[in-house]
């Protein structure tokens, strides 16, 4: 199995907060990819895997995630999750914007967004 890329989300209170991490991160040389209004994504232009999202509510999910992560394979890895018992806040299913993705508890309590681009 390959990862790909692990994204910190962070849940900010409003789109003023949003563009005030835009900003602030802006100093440390990420750039803004992705802005949806409810969630924007920051990545740095030398490294596009480099990337932090920001989000004010979760439209498809019942919780904001803790951090995403990328792989491969969305669909084996989760076989493997549900095989292996583990709590899944949502079930796989695909995204207007291109992902397939669920949501998975760790074990310790972290909302994982699993996800993979669909081709």
């Amino acid at each position: 199995m390959s990862i790909r890329r692990i994204v910190p989300d962070i849940q900010v209170g409003s789109d003023k907060e949003m563009e005030t991490n835009r900003d602030f991160y802006g100093l440390l040389g990420f750039e803004e990819v992705m802005n949806q209004g409810w969630v924007m994504t920051l990545a740095s232009p030398a490294n596009p895997t480099a990337q932090i999202s920001f989000l004010t509510e979760e439209r498809t999910a019942p919780v904001v995630p803790d951090l995403s992560v990328e792989v491969e394979d969305v669909d084996a890895v989760y076989a493997r999750v549900l095989a292996s018992g583990a709590e899944v806040v949502r079930e796989l299913r695909g995204e207007e914007w291109g992902v397939r993705r669920f949501f998975v508890r760790d074990p310790n309590g972290r909302v994982v967004n699993v996800l993979g681009h669909r081709a």
